[in-house]
């Protein structure tokens, strides 16, 4: 997700839970397009005051997405319906891989269980 207006509709109409130190938000999209998810990250200035810290961040949760978004995608490709999601990072201290994949892992069953 790329859109300012887009991201800021999510924001004020769709719904949201916590996945540890992830803040999913997430909602249906109602509009025409090819692909059934699409997908937006970010990271505050906080507790990470250095660019560096925040890209870091946001690389390692775009990577887990990455790997393991298809069964979600399948799940809505199944059941045709479309949804865009926001992961913002909430934690204080710089997360390793392990610790971004299990929570990424926990957000996607989490949206599994809301989007069957």
């Amino acid at each position: 997700m790329k859109s300012r207006k887009q991201i800021d509709l999510l924001f004020k109409q769709g719904a949201s839970f916590n996945a540890g130190v992830l803040k999913v938000f997430h909602q249906l999209h109602e509009q025409e397009r090819a692909e059934p998810l699409q997908f937006g990250v970010g990271a505050g200035t906080r507790y990470f005051k250095k660019a560096v810290h925040r890209n870091r961040i946001k690389r390692l949760v775009r990577e887990a997405w990455r790997l393991q978004k298809e069964v979600l995608k399948d799940q809505l490709l199944l059941n045709s319906k479309k949804i865009d999601v926001f992961f913002i990072f909430t934690g204080r201290e710089l997360p390793d891989h392990e610790l971004i994949a299990e929570k990424t892992k926990m957000a996607i069953t989490k949206l599994l269980d809301i989007y069957k």
